[in-house]
């Protein structure tokens, strides 16, 4: 019973600050440097770890693809495969977590910090809403931001699926055949759906990290405690979300 009040007091707060920060919107092109460097820590400090990480998954995809289809002389297919699997599903997925132990980490560390040492109070005191100021720049960045990390995965991703094809003697296929069925196959309406997805879990991963860091009671231990819960009800929330928001997609 604790744990079911735990969780839909935690609900009750999220909502709250959401509504709280949405009703500042009107601010935010007065925000322009709090935004810009949110979208520098969001999109350009993230983007080297994407990009390492959806080229791998592309050639992993890709081997486990010729492997299995070598036995049916169906590798042309292979492409196809790939493409779709970053596009709507290991491209948003992977990013967004990412994004969870990257920045969720670093926002929550950060809002917890305030908090614990009265800054957030101070800002309180002299009439400034937290919400304002350090949530919804970071949600706005968020949004602008998750679509050009897509992107940047999706296209990485299917390059070294490439790699892969060309260079893995058992895979053996040209570049040319690779993209044929990639273009074939994996539809404008696919990368969307990726895209959809990926706005829904930065949203969300973002949202939650401030909503614990700002509720953050204690001393300086609980900072850490913080930033683990964060980035573990962050990672819940991609996996539960994943689902659902698929079951609509489709």
């Amino acid at each position: 019973m604790k744990q079911i009040n735990a969780i839909l007091e935690g609900v009750g707060s999220v909502v709250q600050l959401l509504f709280r920060s949405l009703s500042y919107t009107g601010s935010l092109p007065r925000q322009g440097a709090r935004f810009i460097e949110q979208c520098y820590m969001i999109g350009y400090t993230t983007l080297p770890i994407v990009a390492i990480l959806s080229f791998f998954i592309g050639t992993v995809l890709a081997l486990e693809a010729g492997y299995a289809m070598q036995d049916f002389g169906a590798k042309e297919f292979i492409g196809s495969l790939v493409g779709l699997s970053m596009a709507r599903e290991l491209g948003p997925m992977m990013t967004a977590v990412l994004l969870a132990g990257r920045v969720g980490s670093a926002i929550t560390a950060e809002l917890a910090s305030m908090k614990v040492y009265q800054e957030i109070d101070a800002l309180t005191t002299m009439n400034i809403p937290a919400a304002k100021i350090l949530v919804l720049p970071r949600l706005a960045a968020v949004l602008v931001m998750m679509p050009v990390l897509i992107v940047i995965a999706n296209i990485v991703g299917w390059f070294g699926g490439s790699v892969v094809a060309r260079y893995v003697s058992y895979v053996g296929i040209s570049p040319q055949a690779y993209f044929a069925a990639l273009r074939h196959y994996t539809k404008f309406k696919d990368v969307m759906n990726g895209m959809e997805k990926a706005e829904v879990f930065g949203f969300v991963v973002v949202l939650v990290c401030c909503d614990i860091g700002l509720n953050t009671r204690g001393g300086p231990r609980e900072i850490g405690a913080a930033v683990t819960r964060g980035v573990v009800v962050s990672l819940i929330l991609i996996l539960v979300l994943d689902y659902f928001v698929t079951k609509i997609l489709l």
